[in-house]
């Protein structure tokens, strides 16, 4: 489904990315885990053609993503910050991403559960400029899932939602993994991630360290819960005794 070949990133003097090589298959929901700076951020970027490799080849549906955006319409991308233009009412912005998606071929029936799950319609005349966090991070959800994409990039996605709202998104995101999509996740609520992933990609100094199933993990680590066991590995210093393992 999606392929990183050899993947390389540098900023300047820092190399960001080194020899990335991994493989993404539908069904799968994988949490992106590692230090700050580790590379996970810029790992999303690229597979969203934000940001281009200096080395290597992406691959999705065993088709070269180089200079051919069409793929990103498979994609529903939910930002931990979203950027939107501020004087845009909620109802504008909706319509607009969805001619944006028209006019790039989607011909699909737009997903209205999470903006009736919401009640966006209530306050759909608001300005963006005027949402608290998490009444921003509502809209960016009803977005992601809108367009029905086969796969879905979600950063810190129950980030300043309340209990409430955390709970409507996370049952959208477990009806989506039902219907065999797949999903990526980052998030420091390693909770969210436990009860959402099934599987754990663990990136750190620009490589990554390990691509596992997350009960594999628990019982390689022999510990029960999944943040115990990052915390634990985030310590480590040498490289050396994280032995990389791809399923």
């Amino acid at each position: 489904m999606i392929r990183f070949e050899n993947i390389y990133k540098k900023f300047g003097n820092q190399v960001v990315l080194h020899d990335i090589c991994i493989d993404f298959e539908m069904g799968q929901s994988i949490a992106i885990v590692g230090p700050n700076s580790s590379g996970k951020t810029t790992l999303i970027k690229i597979l969203l053609g934000m940001v281009i490799p200096d080395k290597g080849n992406l691959f999705f549906d065993d088709i070269l993503i180089a200079n051919n955006h069409k793929y990103r319409g498979k994609i529903g991308y939910m930002p931990q910050i979203s950027q939107y233009p501020p004087n845009l009412k909620i109802y504008q912005l909706i319509e607009m991403m969805t001619d944006i998606r028209k006019n790039a071929g989607w011909k699909g029936t737009p997903d209205n559960e999470l903006i009736k799950a919401f009640d966006i319609e209530t306050f759909q005349n608001k300005t963006m400029s005027t949402l608290s966090g998490g009444t921003r991070q509502k809209v960016g959800a009803a977005l992601a899932f809108r367009f029905d994409p086969s796969v879905l990039i979600l950063d810190e996605p129950t980030a300043g939602l309340d209990p409430a709202s955390c709970e409507i998104l996370k049952d959208k995101i477990q009806k989506e993994r039902e219907k065999g999509k797949l999903i990526l996740i980052t998030s420091h609520i390693m909770a969210d991630l436990e009860e959402l992933t099934d599987h754990v990609l663990y990136i750190q100094d620009s490589q990554i360290q390990f691509f596992e199933k997350t009960e594999a993990l628990r019982d390689k680590y022999q510990e029960g819960k999944l943040g115990k066991i990052i915390a634990c590995l985030m310590k480590k210093k040498a490289k050396s005794e994280l032995i990389p393992t791809y399923v």
